[in-house]
């Protein structure tokens, strides 16, 4: 493989999050050197994931279907909506055993620094979503950071205004935690005691 070859690979590496130069580099030549085989269906593999991946019709989150194997299950409750930054985080709700319902996958939260504001992450779909005339609750599980306060805050605006329940989780998750690193009995205890949020 040529330099340009592996300084590519190195530096393709590093879009991966916690991976810095010296991690990418003893990556791509731990691939090189010992495990082309691995390197070749990691290739495939990514390949394949942008061919077949797209985001749910319903929830937005990350799926091979037109709607995702949870909004077309009919034990679900439809009508209620837990609203969550990320798919790892609905997979966390997932892992508490605690929730029935459905959600919707934001994919980011509001952060005026990053240049990710309510237009980015395409609301109007959350709004659509949740005024469909069965959602009857919609349970805010953004992250307990300042930016997913400002979004939660703001979803709450955008969701009274057109007459529906909303709540937040408790803060049973840490503040300033973030749902991913939170263990599965803490977050359940958070989704049981769920409150009002006023607006």
């Amino acid at each position: 493989m040529s330099t340009n070859g592996l300084d590519g690979l190195i530096e393709a590496l590093r879009c991966l999050p916690g991976i810095g130069p010296k991690s990418a580099q003893r990556l791509a030549y731990h691939l090189m050197q010992h495990d082309r085989p691995g390197a070749a269906r990691l290739g495939d593999a990514i390949q394949h994931a942008l061919a077949a991946i797209r985001h749910c019709r319903r929830c937005n989150t990350l799926t091979e279907l037109d709607v995702c194997e949870r909004c077309s299950n009919p034990k679900r409750d439809q009508g209620l909506l837990c609203v969550v930054e990320t798919p790892v985080d609905m997979n966390m709700m997932e892992q508490t055993l605690a929730y029935p319902g459905l959600y919707y996958v934001l994919m980011g939260r509001i952060s005026p620094l990053d240049g990710q504001g309510a237009r980015q992450l395409q609301l109007d779909r959350l709004l659509a979503r949740a005024c469909d005339g069965l959602v009857k609750e919609v349970i805010l599980a953004t992250n307990y950071t300042n930016e997913g306060e400002a979004t939660a805050h703001y979803i709450t605006a955008m969701l009274k205004s057109r007459g529906l329940n909303v709540t937040r989780i408790a803060r049973g998750v840490p503040v300033g935690g973030e749902l991913e690193f939170v263990d599965s009995g803490t977050l359940a205890q958070a989704l049981r005691e769920r409150r009002a949020v006023e607006g």
